[in-house]
């Protein structure tokens, strides 16, 4: 695939993040109203974020909606040169948000994204004609849980990836609070029997498989088809394995105070390592770094490193 321009096409939905930043309960406005801090989310956005951070050629495919958040995030790719040419524009329907709040037991989640523009996502709108001059797709359990458009899509997107010639990669991010267990468990074995690298979580594969082990688990995902696999278990590392190999890989040591998107940031820069040439488990240490900096700062995106960054910790 050396003449592949595009290393990383994702999809899925972006949303925009509002953080709460006064803790007092008393608010931070001059009228006593909450203060908040915009910032950026979505996994599949994230990762194109992260992937293009580390040098790789990304385009994103959604949609967002005629609004001022949609144009926020446009503004973002455009920034973090990615291509976002394959982002629709809803006339009718509003682009997502997530808020943030700060609680006792840490945070707080709430998500507005109920018919959001990426939730309207039709298979017949895929840039298809791309995937021939793309070297990796990525999509996730969100991409595929926020409608049955979008679900459709997703596994209308897998094939025509693989039919192109083109690695396909996801990561289950499982939310139930999005579709039930069992449609979860049923989309996500068979888009991972269809895809050509699992990234999967330690949590997530314990409730979708009901396996305990890592290697159980990393088993279980190989059998069902993927070429690799990288089981990210937070504050454990991850565990990398093929057919014929696999590897632990401790975390990387820094001072976390925000895991928020640090999975996401892992997959793009896994990615990137990939499609640049590295193997999986050289990939995967490069990938562990680039995550590990990503909790030392607040929100999803801003702490996303830089090549620079990550290839300084390296050991």
């Amino acid at each position: 695939m050396t003449d592949r321009e595009i290393d990383l096409l994702c999809f899925g939905e972006p949303l925009m993040e509002l953080t709460r930043i006064d803790t007092t309960g008393n608010g931070g406005g001059s009228d006593g109203a909450p203060t908040y801090r915009a910032g950026y989310g979505g996994d599949t956005s994230n990762c194109a974020v992260a992937a293009a951070r580390q040098g790789a050629r990304v385009a994103y495919a959604s949609a967002v909606g005629d609004d001022a958040f949609g144009r926020e995030l446009r503004a973002l790719w455009t920034r973090e040169e990615v291509d976002h040419t394959p982002v629709l524009t809803d006339p009718t329907a509003p682009t997502g948000l997530y808020i943030i709040t700060p609680s006792p037991a840490g945070r707080d989640f709430a998500y507005y994204r109920a018919g959001s523009a990426a939730s309207c996502y039709r298979s017949d709108d895929l840039p298809l004609d791309l995937l021939p001059r793309t070297r990796i797709v990525q999509l996730s359990g969100i991409s595929q849980a926020v409608g049955e458009g979008p679900r459709d899509a997703g596994f209308a997107l897998i094939e025509a990836a693989r039919v192109a010639g083109c690695e396909v990669a996801y990561d289950t991010n499982l939310r139930l609070k999005l579709w039930s267990l069992d449609t979860a468990r049923a989309v996500m074995h068979g888009a991972m029997e269809r895809c050509t690298i699992a990234l999967p979580s330690l949590d997530d594969s314990r409730v979708l498989l009901g396996i305990e082990e890592p290697d159980a688990i990393v088993d279980a995902y190989l059998a069902r088809g993927p070429r690799v696999v990288a089981l990210k278990m937070g504050e454990a590392g991850a565990l990398i394995a093929t057919a014929d190999r696999r590897e632990r890989l401790g975390p990387h040591p820094v001072e976390p105070v925000d895991a928020t998107g640090a999975g996401d940031t892992f997959d793009g820069a896994f990615l990137a390592r990939l499609a640049a040439g590295d193997d999986p488990f050289t990939a995967a240490r490069y990938a562990g770094v680039a995550a590990a900096l990503t909790t030392t700062g607040y929100g999803a995106v801003a702490p996303i490193p830089t090549r620079t960054d990550v290839v300084a910790l390296l050991p």
